[in-house]
């Protein structure tokens, strides 16, 4: 390899013409593979610690903070429960002020715009896995190695900011013991969180902490994608007629987190009809409970055939999180005027292991290479929009995010969103989690709980 094979190019470090971080991330995640496979008894040669971890052979009471720590890309194996020394909390890259992610100084002051939770459950997502693996651009852009993954919180307020330096009368108020849950950019597969206010609300009444884990980051991305479609906020005219002429939408994975979600929010803001794609026969019937007008099963229907005939003008909306598999067709079937919105690749990445073998890492090259490319000259004559977002990104703009939690809140407690159906397991069986995520079987939402140190 020569130096000139070497280049900068739009921030990111070039081999051949291929992400530096990527090429390092395969490698990490070959060698797991390798070592798990034909010598498992190195495996604890490949899980790096830090220092704000407490010796193995320490006393571990409740005062001492216990998180899911990823010390460089990997398989499972990477998924390690460790106890941090006392007084250290896991913290977003978002709460730099109080220093660098993942960990909390020791004993350091709680931020006027923070609070410390006692998380008490958080749920799992598909970006977890990814950024197991090294694959999570926003992971390695502002945490790097190790990283705390997760984003859902619900627990009890343990600590509040000092109020009595830098009090902002906007920011919303909490007191100790408060049920309150949210977001935070890295660091919820904790049992201690540091997280700014903005990003939390309290806990309607009628929902368990499981329940409450089970909303924030899938409904966030949901009504987020809705705003970008042009449906909230400012669609409705005096009368409550939508503006738009085609309000079909076309939503895939409907069953899932995200898009169980996307399925009741476009029956709040009156779309329709709402067409909701499941991957199994399993998951029809739950879609259908969703409020989906129609359901197609993409296993045993074909799935173009039948979009066509539930809106043959095209879709106004069609949201998809699938990737190589299903963007071009999805684009094609947009109405003029209409909008692809997207906010993942999952069929670019391999279900069903949560091993990366060499073969995988090929295989994802390959549907790479597939992506369709979008003309900015065929977009403007057909009139059809691609739009895409990461909301791991939006550490600048929590306001709008806020604006959004309010109206999300709004809804739950008025009985117009129901939780996602969850599957609840403990936080000791992490590894587990994310192999049956992974599985694709999963349907709606997987949390942990917090088991409490024993004392």
């Amino acid at each position: 390899m020569t130096i000139t094979a070497v280049k900068k190019q739009n921030s990111k470090l070039l081999i051949f013409g291929q992400d530096v971080e990527i090429l390092l991330a395969a490698v990490a995640n070959i060698i797991s593979w390798f070592v798990t496979k034909f010598f498992p008894s190195l495996l604890p040669y490949l899980l790096p610690s830090s220092p704000e971890e407490e010796p193995l052979d320490a006393d571990h009471d409740s005062e001492r903070s216990r998180c899911v720590s990823i010390g460089r890309p990997g398989g499972l194996e990477q998924l390690r429960l460790v106890t941090l020394r006392k007084g250290i909390a896991t913290i977003g890259y978002n709460v730099r002020h109080v220093g660098p992610p993942p960990y909390a100084p020791q004993n350091c002051e709680i931020p006027v715009d923070c609070i410390l939770l006692q998380n008490k459950a958080f749920s799992v997502n598909y970006a977890d896995c990814c950024i197991r693996w090294g694959l999570y651009d926003s992971a390695k852009e502002f945490v790097g190695w190790p990283i705390v993954p997760g984003f859902d919180v619900a627990g009890v307020v343990e600590s509040v900011g000092n109020t009595s330096v830098g009090y902002d009368s906007k920011l919303q108020q909490f007191n100790i013991g408060d049920r309150v849950f949210g977001c935070t950019l890295f660091g919820a597969y904790s049992d201690r969180v540091i997280v700014p206010k903005i990003q939390l609300r309290k806990i309607p009444e009628n929902l368990s902490f499981a329940e409450a884990a089970a909303f924030p980051a899938v409904s966030l991305t949901a009504l987020y994608a809705l705003h970008l479609a042009g449906y909230f906020p400012s669609t409705q005219c005096a009368g409550g007629r939508n503006k738009f002429q085609n309000k079909a939408i076309l939503i895939h994975s409907a069953a899932g987190g995200v898009g169980s979600l996307l399925v009741q929010m476009s029956k709040i803001l009156g779309l329709g009809p709402i067409v909701g794609v499941v991957g199994s026969s399993s998951k029809v019937e739950e879609a259908k409970l969703l409020g989906c007008d129609v359901v197609i099963d993409k296993s045993t229907e074909n799935l173009w055939l039948l979009a066509e005939k539930a809106s043959p003008l095209g879709y106004s909306t069609i949201m998809d999180a699938n990737g190589v598999s299903t963007l071009k067709q999805s684009y094609d079937h947009l109405a003029p005027s209409g909008r692809l919105i997207v906010f993942g690749f999952h069929s670019n990445l391999p279900m069903g292991s949560a091993m990366l073998s060499p073969l995988e890492w090929m295989r994802m090259a390959k549907k790479v290479v597939k992506m369709p490319k979008f003309d900015a000259m065929d977009l403007t004559v057909s009139n059809k929009a691609v739009l895409g977002f990461n909301l791991s990104f939006f550490a600048e703009e929590m306001d709008i995010l806020s604006d959004q939690f309010d109206q999300i809140l709004q809804w739950i407690m008025e009985g117009k969103l129901r939780c996602p159906r969850i599957v609840e397991m403990d936080m000791n069986d992490v590894a587990e989690a994310h192999t049956l995520l992974q599985s694709g079987k999963s349907i709606g939402k997987i949390i942990l709980n917090v088991t409490p140190v024993q004392e």
